[in-house]
């Protein structure tokens, strides 16, 4: 009898392995807003479409709240979590709360919390995110904007002009 194929593990991609919830240990998620797998009070249940290893999908995606590239996708979408693997290739545009990638990520990305880019990782084109973190070796070349609350407007009052002879 062959023995299972071995899944990937979060050390052998940088991105966090998400499961089933049936499979899922309890308690056990990453928090939306976090670059690392936390414990939660209870688990995030999104509906994910993985597009695994050696898959093109083309087209729309609608309804996936997660979606994880093995792959490759060239698509329009919104979803809440982006998860492109070391080996995953998303072309085209989303929006997302969150996003990791590992492997390579071509078109417009607009964050509304966290755009994360791993060390394998490669992001080209349009890049918008509230917050950034890129580790080291990952790769931004993106017209880049920070979203985030417009800063309070401080009225500037100069001082009046000195006037020679006075």
């Amino acid at each position: 009898m062959p023995e299972p194929a071995a899944t990937p593990r979060e050390a052998d991609t940088g991105v966090p392995v998400f499961r089933p919830a049936g499979n899922r240990p309890p308690n056990a998620s990453v928090h939306p807003d976090s670059a690392t797998p936390a414990l939660v009070p209870e688990p995030i249940d999104l509906r994910t479409l993985v597009v695994g290893r050696g898959i093109r999908l083309k087209g729309t995606v609608a309804d996936a709240e997660r979606l994880v590239v093995e792959g490759t996708v060239d698509a329009t979408m919104e979803a809440t979590e982006l998860m492109v693997t070391s080996g995953g290739t998303f072309r085209g545009e989303i929006t997302v709360d969150v996003a990791h990638v590992a492997g390579r990520f071509e078109g417009s990305i607009t964050a509304r919390k966290r755009l994360v880019i791993r060390e394998t990782g490669i992001v080209t084109g349009t890049a918008r995110c509230h917050r950034l973190s890129v580790e080291e070796g990952g790769q931004l070349t993106a017209q880049m904007e920070m979203l985030g609350e417009a800063p309070a407007r401080r009225a500037f009052h100069p001082d009046p002009p000195v006037e020679a002879g006075d």
